[in-house]
């Protein structure tokens, strides 16, 4: 039996390569952007911390509320090195 090993319609390219097949492919992002990213990560973090101390996870829930600190820890370095307005 012959078996033909057939190669994906939609190939990965550049840095992404698990992105989702038919997304456009964003190879670099602009500082503003990922500051956007960064800032954007916190908030999902702190949420879903909050969603896991109401379910009464608290391991879950202080891994979720400490990382999210991290997030905001390097969108505020990301402002510094780069050329974005400094915040008030």
């Amino acid at each position: 039996m012959f078996i033909a090993i057939a190669r994906p319609a939609v190939e990965p390219q550049g840095p992404d390569a698990v992105a989702v097949p038919g997304s456009p492919a964003i190879p670099v992002l602009t500082p503003r952007a990922l500051h956007a990213r960064l800032l954007d990560n916190a908030a999902a973090r702190r949420r879903r911390g909050l969603e896991r101390r109401r379910s009464h996870r608290t391991e879950d829930a202080a891994y979720w509320l400490t990382a999210a600190p991290m997030a905001v820890r390097k969108a505020c370095e990301l402002r510094d090195r780069t050329a974005l307005a400094p915040l008030p």
